[in-house]
């Protein structure tokens, strides 16, 4: 079972528990924190667009309330697609508006007193890989094999492939840079808000909601824009003009 992390002067801890544990074909399986954060989250989000669909169901010509409100994110997020990816972006407006919902909720799910859940490196991994698949998947159906083979090699001739491991690396790079950008900056603000309120006890009383407005709202909004703009940016990197 995860530990957590005890410093003199009281209980700071800011590590991934385990909550219980179960068997699985002969070997323990650890449901923990970050399980049930990330369930919490899931859970509102569903909720969310459940409550959304059945308010554009009944939707008004003139939007009011929950149904403005639910456009003007849509809105919103779709601008942010068409001004990144041009003529390729209405392919993404799903993939990109759930990640960002999910990431920005998921960063300033502390708020709710939950320990976000990309402040876990086995939640933004999988984020950054499903990123490099898609990408990969655009560089293959809309490139030609020769023509991936000559960036490979780049800067040099195609017939002298130096560079070629280089370059290899570098997009192995892509999912980790991207994940561990998310997950690194999540966790620092997760950190210092766990020593604050280990250190100063009862002394750290209303004054802090101006650091969980920055670490929470915007650095986690920050964040979030970084990471669907690298994702965009990535992903037309690959498609035709």
């Amino acid at each position: 079972m995860p530990h957590g992390i005890l410093l003199s002067g009281g209980d700071i801890d800011f590590m991934v528990h385990g909550v219980f544990q179960y068997s699985f074909f002969g070997h323990k399986v650890w449901i923990t924190t970050t399980h049930i954060c990330l369930l919490i989250v899931v859970l509102i989000l569903i909720g969310f667009s459940i409550a959304a669909n059945i308010a554009m169901k009944k939707a008004k010509e003139i939007p009011s309330g929950f149904q403005n409100f639910v456009e003007m994110i849509v809105e919103m997020l779709d601008g942010m697609v068409d001004g990144s990816m041009g003529k390729a972006a209405p392919a993404f407006y799903n993939y990109i508006g759930t990640i960002f919902i999910f990431i920005l909720f998921s960063n300033i799910s502390g708020l709710l007193g939950l320990r976000p859940p990309t402040a876990d490196y086995g939640v933004t991994l999988p984020l950054g890989v499903l990123t490099f698949l898609i990408v990969h998947y655009n560089q293959f159906k809309y490139n030609k094999p020769k023509d991936i083979w000559a960036d490979m090699c780049s800067p040099l001739p195609p017939w002298l492939p130096i560079w070629f491991p280089i370059n290899l690396i570098s997009e192995i790079a892509v999912p980790i840079s991207l994940s561990l950008r998310l997950f690194a900056n999540i966790l620092s603000g997760t950190a210092m808000m766990a020593l604050l309120y280990g250190l100063l006890k009862w002394i750290a009383l209303g004054w802090p909601a101006a650091l969980h407005v920055y670490f929470d709202l915007f650095s986690g909004a920050i964040q979030t824009y970084v990471f669907c703009m690298l994702t965009m940016t990535y992903i037309s990197s690959q498609r035709p003009e």
